[in-house]
């Protein structure tokens, strides 16, 4: 591709959709320095809490862009979830302690407080403009980029309550912008999906539920008996009882055969059904909403340079509160990806590996969230009593409850065999392809931080007691260097080299830690070394490769390989001074 034969570009890349997944992809490319514009079309910020929870995966994305610590002070972390019967005796715990990513594994929060701090923490990066209140409506893509037609929006929600709708005052202001890549993060109902024509396989569900967010009113103490979330396995009525942070609660209700949903929505209806959990006079009923969900997954996840993220791309029933955070891995995925193609570091056929490695990962997602939907939403008298007795005989044997409080059920971060960028897995426990775990690490001045604040956010290579450099050719280190991938060596804790025949400087461009969990080390070992080897993660934090020092050479080739190769800066093709037609 010649750089003199591409249109010159008003932004790299145009983000439909400003949700969990569009803020997170645009704040992977803005903390990288691209130039982004996303396009939202509510005029102001839709507060309503629709996701509740996320996970330690997903936390470890708000590590990676500087989020988590802001995100974390408005959240409940380390919350039990629970199946418990009418008069909320407890049947069953799901209570992870385990940190192997170095988060907890569960985390809920209120949705437009975790939005917010997103949106917020945008404003960090000069070159990401967030446009509200702009809709897009046409775009047309070729083989050099896209062009992307927006204009006001008409018809947007009107409160936070209900489903209304308000419209808009008829100027509709077309402008249109030219960019590198078009990301449609823009919901269940995408322009972008239906303008490409891609088709979504899966279940629609009609089992309506009912969902009510309370807020406490003001000097009221009236939830210190619900501290958990709970899954309340009613025969009679199915209930979900979800602790979120600060002042709110919420309930879902799954609506009975013959209840309509201007029964369900009515006052005297949600007063009468959240009576028997709170008292309804010291609560304000934020939103009330019948509501029917998909399990539904697009067949392409790409075309030429339209993207497909989040919603648009699939739909995940809520009982295992996956559906924020499927977003959240989507952008986290996307986002190094795109931009090391921006940057000209690797080739556009890297973005084919997105679609490749989130689609068996989000469908896993999908599929153990109906098997959930299916356990807790049973309403036959036979198969509750054996449901309620397999988890009674079954929690009862130490290994299953640990199975199940642990969650070893959830799937884990790991892409399928053939369809991951990195190295060809020589077993069935080898990481590649596979998250790899984030243990607290010493450094040589004593003080302590997770793993990743020492990786970075590009490549790096962790050496198994030595300089993962010592084997690398120079060409090899000089292009790793070039990605700005990081070097480390790690031990054990405690087994730091120490004595006068050890060198008494520090050594350029390394970092040395210790390993204060064990966590890392155990991964060397199951990975087949105790010495004599190296990690390349990825700037997910995603293997590529578990190597012997000898072989590490070969490794990074085959990554070279894996990236494509690129003759284009994107950046270079920026036009400077915008014109007065396109506001960006």
């Amino acid at each position: 591709m010649k750089t003199e034969n591409i249109r010159k570009y008003d932004t790299e890349v145009v983000i439909a959709g400003l949700g969990p997944t569009g803020l997170t992809l645009a704040h992977m490319l803005g903390m990288r320095g691209h130039k982004v514009t996303v396009l939202e079309k509510e005029p102001s910020f839709y507060g309503n809490a629709r996701a509740v929870y996320t996970d330690d995966e997903c936390m470890r994305i708000f590590q990676h862009i500087g989020c988590a610590e802001e995100i974390g002070k408005d959240m409940l972390p380390d919350v039990p979830v629970q199946f418990v019967r009418t008069d909320c005796t407890v049947m069953a715990q799901y209570l992870p302690k385990k940190k192997t990513y170095g988060w907890p594994v569960v985390n809920f929060f209120y949705q437009p407080y975790l939005e917010t701090t997103m949106t917020e923490e945008l404003a960090r990066y000069p070159t990401v403009t967030v446009l509200r209140g702009r809709e897009l409506v046409e775009f047309q893509h070729d083989s050099q980029g896209v062009t992307v037609v927006h204009q006001a929006t008409q018809e947007f929600r009107f409160n936070d309550g209900d489903d209304k709708k308000a419209q808009g005052d008829g100027k509709l202001d077309p402008q249109t912008v030219r960019a590198a890549y078009l990301v449609g993060c823009d919901g269940g109902r995408s322009f972008v999906r239906e303008s490409l024509g891609i088709k979504m396989t899966g279940k629609s569900f009609p089992e309506p539920w009912l969902v009510v967010d309370l807020e406490q009113k003001e000097g009221v103490d009236e939830l210190r008996h619900t501290p958990y979330f709970n899954f309340v396995v009613d025969p009679g009525q199915p209930v979900v009882s979800c602790i979120q942070p600060d002042k709110f609660h919420r309930f879902e209700f799954m609506l009975k055969p013959g209840q309509t949903k201007e029964y369900m929505e009515h006052p005297d209806t949600i007063r009468q059904l959240i009576s028997r959990y709170v008292d309804p006079d010291k609560f304000i009923v934020k939103r009330k909403l019948v509501y029917t969900f998909n399990a539904l997954i697009v067949e392409k996840w790409r075309e030429g340079r339209v993207i497909l993220a989040g919603d648009a791309a699939h739909m995940t029933p809520q009982f295992m509160g996956q559906g924020a955070s499927a977003g959240f891995r989507d952008g986290f995925n996307l986002g190094w990806k795109l931009s090391a193609v921006l940057k000209g570091t690797a080739g556009d056929s890297l973005l084919d590996s997105y679609g490749a490695e989130r689609h068996d990962h989000a469908k896993s997602m999908i599929d153990i969230s109906v098997f959930l939907k299916d356990v807790v939403s049973m309403t036959n008298p036979v198969l509750t009593g054996v449901r309620d007795a397999f988890l009674k005989v079954g929690l009862a044997v130490k290994p299953v409850r640990e199975y199940f409080q642990e969650g070893e059920f959830k799937p884990k971060p790991s892409y399928s065999e053939n369809s991951y960028l990195g190295l060809p897995r020589k077993r069935r426990k080898s990481p590649e392809g596979k998250m790899s775990p984030q243990p607290e690490v010493r450094l040589i001045d004593g003080s302590k931080v997770l793993l990743d604040e020492i990786t970075g956010r590009d490549f790096a290579l962790i050496g198994l007691g030595a300089d993962p450099r010592t084997t690398l050719s120079a060409s090899h280190q000089e292009w790793l260097e070039s990605l700005g991938t990081r070097f480390v060596s790690m031990v054990d804790f405690g087994q730091r080299p120490q004595g006068l025949h050890v060198s008494h400087m520090t050594v350029e461009g390394l970092t040395e830690v210790e390993d204060m969990t064990g966590d890392m080390i155990r991964w060397f070992a199951r990975s087949g070394y105790c010495k004599d080897a190296v990690a390349i993660l990825r700037p997910d934090k995603f293997t590529f490769a578990v190597v012997s020092v000898k072989d590490l050479n070969q490794a990074v080739s085959q990554l070279k390989k894996q990236l494509g190769d690129s003759a284009v800066s994107y950046a270079d093709m920026l036009i400077t001074s915008t014109p007065d037609a396109v506001a960006v």
